[in-house]
């Protein structure tokens, strides 16, 4: 009888507090995303939605080894925070580099830019970026990804 009233009540508060706040869990990949502007395998997890109050988007983007990101750009800087895992940053005109757990870097606003997993790691981070939609510019292929990934093979 206990364990019933227990129960009962403990599925109240439960709900009370989803109806309460809004929560959200970067602990969770997300949805799989369809394979528009990447090769393999990425999932999004849309953390909060801009709105009226607050015009920023922040996302968690787990991406698998092995898998490529289109050249795009944001009309509105954007903050990536490396969650797990390594990845490959570039913007237009530098070169490439290796992310990781722990890193934490800002693109001005209309930089292109990609980033994505490495060739042997899967990658998560959260992006932070305005209310605007990505404007896709190139596709990443194949074989530049891979001579990315020969170019650092040997760094950190």
């Amino acid at each position: 009888m206990l364990i019933t009233i227990v129960i009962a009540l403990s599925s109240t508060f439960i709900n009370a507090q989803n109806n309460e706040y809004n929560l959200a869990s970067f602990i969770t990949k997300g949805v799989k995303a369809t394979n528009t502007h990447h090769l393999g395998n990425a999932w999004l997890n849309f953390l909060v939605e801009a709105n009226q109050d607050f015009d920023q988007n922040i996302t968690q983007a787990t991406f698998s080894a092995n898998s490529t990101l289109d050249w795009h750009k944001h009309t509105t800087p954007q903050i990536i925070i490396v969650t797990n895992g390594k990845g490959y940053y570039q913007e237009k005109g530098k070169e490439p580099i290796i992310i990781k757990k722990g890193d934490v870097i800002t693109c001005s606003k209309n930089i292109e830019h990609w980033h994505t997993s490495t060739v042997n790691s899967s990658v998560s981070y959260i992006a932070i970026y305005g209310n605007e939609p990505t404007m896709w510019t190139e596709k990443l292929s194949r074989d530049y990804y891979n001579m990315v990934a020969q170019k650092l093979k040997d760094k950190k």
